[in-house]
């Protein structure tokens, strides 16, 4: 006699069964709604940071560029809204300037060879001050004085310094050398050079620090047991750790260095002496002391493509990092 049990089959209310459905079978309305709930979850949470990213960068640099394209000045202002539309004549008026040109080179060599300079210096005292040694919290402390201190500060004792009769000058004069002028005339644009050099390089030394501390103390064993030499444990154990936070730093400062005004108004006061007058000073004299807010902003949007580029190539170069790490 044949049996007529069945086996049984595998129920629809499992909790798997939806899991479990193949291309062909449906899911049913409430898992799609939850399914469409959970995926677009991360686009509202972005809505608060994308309000506050509007608020605060996206309409200023509209109106920026807004007012780049009319001509605002000092009797236009109170109407500003119905200023004359001008279209790109302040940035013709600015690319013709030879003011601009000057303040861009001025800037981007100002830029350049501070970056150059303070990376090394900061890669140097990081590797100095690297591994323990009796002093070391107060070598430490002495490195990061620059650093605490205000810019506005750094640039107020400089200026009081190099004075014609300031302390650099007497003991100058002191040693049998000539001082000269610090703040005006051509020594002018290497006096704010040292003066940044001197408040910026404790920023790469501490990035280049931190990214020492990653070091796994087991590479540094196993470098020694193999009888690496100084040079060759540098190159090859602590440089690469040191590849991606130099890069940022190089970044860093770069912007910083484009974008510094603080430093040179303080330093050499509005209008600054023509050896000096940078891109911030320039963009600050056109606008507070010529009035011509049109003009001043379309140097501004000049300004932000000019600081845009250093962005671009770090953005670039660290996107291909991750594809050849993928690909390794």
């Amino acid at each position: 006699m044949a049996s007529s049990v069945t086996e049984p089959r595998p129920s629809d209310s499992s909790p798997m069964a939806g899991e479990a459905a193949g291309p062909g079978e449906t899911t049913p309305p409430g898992k799609q709604r939850k399914g469409l709930s959970e995926r677009n979850r991360p686009l509202w949470l972005l809505i608060p940071g994308g309000l506050l990213m509007t608020i605060v960068i996206l309409i200023p640099l509209a109106m920026g560029i807004w007012m780049s394209l009319i001509d605002l000045d000092q009797y236009t202002l109170r109407q500003w809204v119905s200023a004359e539309f001008i279209g790109i004549q302040n940035y013709i008026e600015a690319a013709v300037s030879s003011d601009l040109l000057r303040s861009i080179w001025l800037s981007v060599s100002f830029a350049v060879i501070s970056t150059v300079v303070t990376i090394p210096l900061g890669v140097a005292a990081a590797v100095v001050t690297q591994n323990a040694y009796r002093g070391r919290a107060v070598v430490r402390s002495i490195f990061l004085i620059p650093y605490v201190l205000p810019s506005f500060v750094v640039a107020s004792v400089w200026r009081t310094m190099l004075q014609p009769d300031g302390i650099v000058n007497v003991t100058l004069t002191n040693m049998g050398m000539d001082g000269g002028l610090w703040l005006n005339g051509p020594n002018a644009y290497w006096t704010l050079v040292w003066v940044e050099i001197w408040a910026a390089w404790p920023f790469i030394y501490l990035l280049a620090l931190s990214g020492l501390q990653a070091v796994d103390h087991e590479v540094h064993e196993a470098s020694a047991l193999d009888g690496a030499l100084w040079w060759n444990k540098l190159r090859y154990v602590i440089f690469p750790y040191l590849k991606g936070p130099v890069s940022l730093a190089f970044l860093l400062a770069t912007l910083n260095h484009i974008n510094n005004f603080t430093l040179p108004y303080v330093l050499f006061g509005a209008p600054a002496p023509s050896d000096v007058n940078v891109l911030p000073i320039l963009v600050y004299v056109t606008s507070f002391q010529s009035f011509r807010f049109g003009l001043s902003a379309a140097m501004a949007v000049v300004s932000l493509v000019l600081i845009a580029i250093p962005l671009f190539i770090y953005l670039r170069a660290v996107r291909l990092d991750v594809h050849e790490g993928g690909k390794k």
